[in-house]
């Protein structure tokens, strides 16, 4: 989904300082002042889009769906990156209820003489306005604006096209941010009910290195450089989480076609299912593999679908009709010079499947070398 380091607003085109008049915001002076302001409310995996209908049905409109909310090929049916909600500002009460949202993207030209375009002016100051009138353009992201949790994100730009070619530019960084304070919410929500720490200990004493063990997840196998971790919803839904390493690995060796023919050989290995099936790539849709700095390492992240299927003796390959999609994260930790593999499924037939994968993104992202103070007095298992 994202793969960019570096924030919306270092990246922003230096053409100027702006100004951003931080309207219903908390100040604060000196290093132990208190935070009282609420938390931003609404839904996960969405984004409000503050934008007039004109523009909305427009190219302007289509430019937003199409860079900062594509499409997903790597889910089984198709779902946007983020679900967009378009509010105007009609009234005084409306700009209120948009500062308590959690993600908030708001666009207009600012040669209009819109709602939307007339706050947006009124957050900038002479010069910031002028370079905006002379052809400049800016993407602007505000953490925590009015409320904690919060991101603000301010695309600023004369005229529609401006705005399209910013998005056409900028849409991978802008998606970047949301999904990165989506997952720190997400991982706050999902462990609020409490972890087992007494698996997380076992994990780093074992294998030295850890993750979060969310509350109901249990250890499948615990073999000798291989993991898998579970979480059986019902009969017919299910999350995992595998890992697995290499001691002395040879990161010349990672390549894309490394990871996806290892993990062939483990899923067939290891997860198994009835009738002597197994988990395998569904190479037939769309495979998706980018470098991206995972928790400081180089690393490759590969989002596809897998399938279950088996081996006939005169059909060869079949199927067995369940799947899913995966994400997967292979990187080589110097310290160790170990190769890592983690790899996260999601099996929910009759469901949206983006937010449940989101999950297993949160849960590679506590992954962990170095044991937390006090994690290895737990007891072992």
């Amino acid at each position: 989904m994202e793969f960019r380091m570096v924030s919306i607003c270092q990246r922003s085109v230096k053409l100027f300082s702006i100004l951003l008049l931080v309207l219903g915001g908390v100040v604060f002076s000196g290093c132990e002042a208190i935070e009282y302001r609420p938390s931003a409310v609404g839904r996960e995996g969405e984004i409000v889009v503050v934008m007039d209908s004109t523009n909305w049905e427009g190219v302007l409109g289509d430019a937003v769906r199409e860079h900062v909310a594509p499409y997903l090929g790597t889910l089984p049916a198709p779902e946007r990156e983020f679900e967009i909600r378009r509010i105007s500002i009609n009234s005084q009460k409306t700009l209120e209820s948009l500062q308590k949202q959690k993600n908030v993207i708001f666009v207009a030209p600012l040669s209009e003489d819109t709602p939307e375009a007339r706050f947006l002016k009124s957050r900038l100051d002479e010069e910031a306005t002028a370079a905006i009138k002379g052809g400049g353009t800016s993407v602007i992201s505000k953490r925590d604006l009015w409320r904690k949790d919060q991101q603000i994100v301010y695309l600023l730009g004369d005229t529609d096209s401006s705005l399209v070619a910013l998005l056409a530019e900028r849409g991978d960084d802008i998606r970047y941010t949301f999904n990165v304070i989506t997952r720190e919410r997400v991982g706050e929500d999902m462990f609020k009910k409490g972890r087992q720490p007494k698996i997380e200990a076992d994990l780093m004493r074992k294998h030295g290195f850890a993750v979060n063990a969310q509350h109901d997840y249990f250890s499948a196998i615990d073999s000798t450089n291989f993991v898998w971790l579970r979480r059986v919803v019902s009969s017919d839904s299910w999350r995992s989480l595998f890992v697995y390493y290499i001691e002395d690995f040879n990161p010349n060796s990672l390549t894309p076609e490394w990871v996806y023919e290892a993990r062939e050989r483990l899923t067939e290995t290891w997860i198994r299912g009835n009738m002597d099936g197994f988990v395998s790539i569904d190479f037939r849709r769309e495979l998706n593999t980018e470098n991206i700095d995972f928790l400081g390492h180089f690393a490759y992240e590969t989002r596809g679908l897998w399938h279950m299927v088996g081996r006939d003796p005169e059909k060869g390959i079949v199927e067995y009709g369940m799947g899913g999609p995966f994400v997967n994260y292979t990187f080589y930790d110097e310290s160790s010079r170990r190769l890592y593999m983690l790899d996260g499924m999601v099996f929910a037939p009759g469901y949206d499947k983006r937010e449940f994968l989101r999950q297993m993104e949160v849960i590679s992202h506590t992954f962990r070398t170095v044991p937390f103070e006090g994690e290895l007095d737990e007891p072992a298992s």
